[in-house]
Parts: C-alpha cells; structure tokens; sequence
C-alpha cells in the first residue's frame, strides 16, 4: 500500500480518500511547516500540495521550490492542486519537476487518472532505465550509475558512439576520469577483444613521441638497433587512446593526421607506409580550438579529432555523485585492505560534498585511500580525513569544557571560515589564476595574496595541469 499526503487548507482530503480507496493510505497536512515533517517521516509517494503552498516553497527564507520536498524524501511524485484561473503559473511549477496537476473543485474521475498516469510514467522510465542498464557491461554498472543530468547526458553520448567508428574527443579538467571513460567507449564497441593501447602523449620526451607512437626502423637513429613497432601498430584492429594529445609536437601532429586521413603510418627511418585500422580515442584538458587559433595546434587535425566531442563536468559540478563515488572507492580499498571499514560517518560525507575538489575524481580516490589507510572500523570518521578538505563545509567545534567566548570573536571565526570557503571556490573556477580570481573576489592582487597566504592557500593546487589555459 503506498501513502499519499495531502497538504492543503480547502479540505480536500475526503475526495481525496473517497477517490482511491484503500489502495492508498492518506495524510493530511493543513501548514507547509507540518507537511514538510510529515514528508521526511512518511516518505509517501505522491504529495498532493494547493499552489499556495508552492509559492511558500519558493518564497520561503531558503527559496528551495520543491526541492525542499525532495531533500527530505527524492522519490515522491508532486501533485499541485490549482484553482482554475491560475494554471498558467501552475503549469510553471510542472515545468519545475512536478508530476502532474488537478484543479479545484476536485473531480475523482481527475484524480484516478493522474495517478493512473504518473504510474504507466513511472514503469516506461523504468523499463527504459533498464534497457539502457543492459547496454553496459555487468563490471560497469557500478562506474555509470550517477544522479548528475550532466554526467547521464555523458553517459547516453557514450552509448550512442561506442558501436560506432568515429573518432571521440574527451575534454575535460585534469582528473575527471578521461581515461575510465575511453575504456568504456572500447569495451562496448565491437573492438573490444581487440588491444586498447593508452598513451599519454604529455609524459613522453619530445624526441620520442614519434617512435613511441609510430615506431622506428633499425639505424634510424643513435640506439635504434633494431626494429620496434609503434603503439599504432601494437593497437591494430583495436583501440588507441592518446591522453594529453594537445602535447603533441608538430612533426607528430602531421603524421597523426595521415593515419586517421587514410588508415596509415609511417615508422621513423622506414620508407614504406604501414596500414592500420585502428579507432582513435584522445583527450585532453586544454581548449585546443583556442590553440588552432593560436597557431599551436594544427586547424585540420583538430576537425578530425573533434569528430564526436564529450565534455566531462569537474567533481564540483557533481556533488549529487559525491556519496556514491566515496562508497564506491571505499569498497575497492576493502577488497584490497580487509580492514572491515564499511561505511562514512555523516559528517565526513557531508564535509566531501562542501569540498571544490580541484582535482577531481583522481584526487578524491587519493584522499579516500589516505582515509582508508588511517581509519579503524567499522566506520570512516572526520579525524581521518585531511583538515583542509572537511573545514570548507566544517561546522565550528563546539567544546563543553572550552570557556564561553565573546560573540564578537564567535562572528569574526565564522566569517573567517566562510571566506576562506568563497576563496576556495573563486580559486577553483578560475584555475588558480591571481589576477581572475581577484577581480572576481573584488579585491586587488596584492591583497588577494595576502588572503592566501592568511589562510594557507596556493594557486598551485588549483591549477588543473601545466597546460592548462
């Protein structure tokens, strides 16, 4: 039996109740502050709310809308009940995420019908949800699953060009998982018992990167004593993703060119060309079309790269994925460590979600391996994380036997706090620079410093790579 809650002031109630038997178990509420509490103790599945009280949702001193009914229970259906000369601003409310409207005087033949159509909605976006969870491979359901829109739009771009041949082009900021997400490109592709080769082009010597990536004939320089083949070659049938391809130098930017132009390569010192078939995947986490219009990147071989773009959001435009990604690395660290460590207390998991995580998804895997490490079971707690990424969302310490402070010092603490959480946050949006962070923070370079060196901040740590705009 599910549980409808009824929040109004018209008594709308008994239709209500008369509407849907004993099919349903149903509430009331009469005030917005006493449907709010029912909703978090309940958890019904369908809240039948009058306008008014969306408009105190949305007017209220936190302006949550009808969010403020999804934090306390996500999987309720929202059922705005509207006198009939205000649908125009009810029907904003649906676009705001509700399920469906009624209109007063309340018919039951409406009200069976709503829910009678939330409920076929409901089954078609599951049957859906699990059909696009077939798609993926059973070793990666636990990686897809997110509560981002931005991340599933991903996601759906992923499954759409996985089968395909086109070349991808992953963009996003150093640490947001490029590589995770090429390996799930190739591993539903049809190419997927063939090689995937990972290169990361930033990490090999100039001098090189030709032979690493295309491979070299004997004598074709000083220490060539024999043959070696490429990582084109060793991918052949299969799949090559070239990380950091922005790096590349401008000879091998020419013959990457040539082997996604005609399927060939040339090795170094050789005179013949070579025929492979391989699917290119690259990243990288810099604008490389400002770098074509800056003449450090060639024009023509950014079109073919930029074939079918993925952008990756950062972690700090994911804070919805926050819990599940900590569970999830606390579950491989367990499979490794057998300490026992089960879960996060609250407050640390809430700490995670205030941090900006410069960066990303590879500094959150450090940090929850650092945690691991120091951590007893059965639970990780806030002592085990480091102190600078749980004080951006710390609440302040209150000790009983500390002496009783002014409340001139307890504000002065407090706003100390919540700038250097603001800093943070500029910091992180600008990539560390001084002169972008200061104007928007409106203040000076110089005095910008000075905060920074106040509350022991460096650019560095924002910076999302030495490439990076």
């Amino acid at each position: 039996m599910s549980a409808i809650l009824v929040g109004s002031d018209r008594q709308p109630f008994d239709v209500i109740q008369q509407s849907v038997g004993s099919e349903h178990h149903v509430e009331g509420a009469q005030t917005l502050p006493e449907l709010l509490d029912k909703v978090g103790r309940l958890r019904p599945d369908y809240v039948f709310m009058d306008l008014s009280m969306v408009r105190d949702l949305e007017s209220g001193p936190n302006g949550g809308g009808l969010d403020t009914v999804w934090r306390r229970s996500p999987m309720s259906e929202i059922i705005v009940m509207s006198p009939p000369d205000k649908i125009r601003e009810t029907v904003g409310a649906v676009k705001a995420g509700a399920a469906d409207y009624v209109t007063h005087p309340l018919d039951p033949a409406e009200i069976k019908f709503v829910l009678h159509h939330i409920r076929e909605h409901i089954g078609m976006e599951a049957e859906l949800d699990y059909l696009r969870d077939k798609f993926w491979e059973d070793r990666s359901l636990e990686v897809i699953q997110t509560k981002c829109p931005e991340m599933k739009a991903v996601y759906g771009m992923i499954r759409a060009v996985a089968p395909t041949r086109s070349t991808v082009l992953l963009a996003g900021e150093t640490g947001t998982g490029k590589g995770l997400l090429a390996q799930l490109i190739h591993s539903h592709s049809n190419r997927k018992d063939a090689p995937f080769i990972s290169v990361h082009c930033g990490a090999i010597p100039d001098t090189l990167v030709e032979s690493e990536l295309f491979g070299h004939e004997k004598g074709a320089f000083t220490g060539a004593t024999k043959r070696k083949l490429g990582r084109f070659e060793v991918a052949h049938t299969g799949t090559i993703f070239l990380d950091e391809v922005g790096t590349l130098t401008p000879a091998a930017q020419i013959k990457l060119l040539q082997v996604l132009q005609d399927g060939t390569i040339s090795r170094v010192g050789g005179e013949r060309t070579v025929r492979v078939d391989v699917r290119v995947i690259s990243a990288t986490n810099v604008d490389l079309e400002q770098m074509t219009q800056e003449g450090r990147f060639r024009k023509d071989l950014f079109y073919r790269l930029n074939v079918f773009p993925i952008t990756i959001p950062p972690l700090r435009k994911r804070s919805e994925d926050i819990s599940h990604l900590a569970h999830l690395f606390l579950k491989r660290l367990e499979r490794q460590g057998h300490k026992d460590i089960r879960s996060i207390e609250p407050d640390a998991l809430e700490g995670l979600k205030g941090y900006s995580w410069p960066g990303n998804i590879r500094e959150m895997e450090n940090v929850m391996e650092r945690a691991y490490i120091l951590g007893s079971p059965p639970v990780l707690v806030s002592r085990d994380f480091p102190t600078e990424v749980l004080a951006c969302n710390a609440e302040p310490h209150h000790d009983p036997k500390a002496p009783l402070q002014p409340l001139a010092q307890v504000r002065r603490r407090a706003a100390e706090a919540a700038e250097k959480r603001h800093l943070r946050h500029i910091l992180a949006e600008c990539r560390g620079r001084i002169k972008d962070t200061a104007q928007v923070a409106g203040v000076t370079p110089r005095q910008l410093h000075k905060l920074m060196t106040k509350y022991g901040l460096h650019k560095e740590e924002f910076r999302r790579s030495r490439n990076g705009p």
